[in-house]
């Protein structure tokens, strides 16, 4: 205790300076923006790279299963485009998809799903020509949306998030509504504002609804496990999710090609 004591007594000009040093720190971020995002950026950036190398590791040990998940999602990928060129295909993505989506894959170097709002970090950024608002799936179903990009990572807003709300619909009544989640369960997602007269049963599949410009029509979600009704006017379904969401390694990147001039044509009416 005494060398403690006598450590602080003859270090007391240094200790002095340097708390002082990180107050004067704390007060310059807090009342500059341009240094604040400048911190930010940089945090993100390292964490961005520290999240990559503990991937690679992981990925290492583990080449064969993520060659067989990669081999198998681009398979299913050729499949949906390949079935929306079919005359009379059964398959729920939009006719024009391989003329009006273009798709990049990425991997998944970082996932978190066990707290309410939460994030998926992957190795492509707007370098690649990334942008917020760029949906994201795998061959089996939607896994959020792009918010935030550096040059080389992306940031997206996982399913399993407060904020997410997605526009969906049931594949055999067309009835929409939008995929939020309780916090509950990462493999279980709700389906809301279905409206009551809509036809429903458990083993329903939902799929994507296209009403707006960042998922095609189509693109599968989950099936119903089970449906109660709010306010006697309206559903909340619960949907298990085809994705496993604690268990993501390459993802698909869906850019829009259409999207500005739709955003475009959607403000216009907003303004009249």
């Amino acid at each position: 205790m005494q060398q403690i004591i006598y450590f602080f007594i003859k270090n007391k000009n240094f200790l002095l300076f340097a708390l002082l040093f990180l107050i004067s720190f704390i007060l310059t971020l807090e009342s500059h923006s341009y240094h604040n995002s400048k911190l930010i950026s940089s945090t993100n950036f390292f964490s961005a790279k520290v999240y990559s190398v503990t991937s690679n590791i992981t990925e290492y040990f583990d080449l064969k299963e993520q060659n067989k998940i990669l081999l198998e999602q681009n398979s299913n990928l050729l499949k949906y485009q390949a079935n929306t060129n079919t005359p009379n295909s059964q398959t729920p993505l939009d006719s024009l998809l391989s003329k009006n989506f273009e798709f990049t894959g990425a991997r998944v170097i970082n996932n978190v799903y066990n707290k309410t709002n939460n994030h998926i970090t992957i190795d492509k950024g707007h370098n690649d020509s990334l942008e917020p608002d760029m949906g994201v799936i795998t061959s089996k179903g939607i896994v959020g949306i792009i918010n935030k990009t550096s040059g080389k990572y992306a940031r997206i807003q996982s399913l399993l998030n407060t904020n997410s709300q997605i526009n969906a619909q049931l594949k055999k009544s067309k009835h929409f509504g939008f995929l939020t989640w309780n916090t509950q369960n990462p493999h279980v997602v709700q389906l809301t504002e279905i409206p009551k007269l809509a036809p429903i049963a458990i083993g329903d599949t939902i799929i994507t609804g296209g009403n707006s410009a960042i998922f095609p029509k189509g693109i599968l979600v989950g099936r119903v496990t089970n449906y109660t009704i709010e306010n006697n006017d309206s559903y909340t379904v619960d949907v298990r999710l085809f994705n496993d969401m604690t268990n993501l390694s390459h993802v698909f990147v869906i850019k829009n090609k259409n999207k500005k001039e739709i955003i475009q044509l959607q403000s216009s009416d907003d303004a009249e």
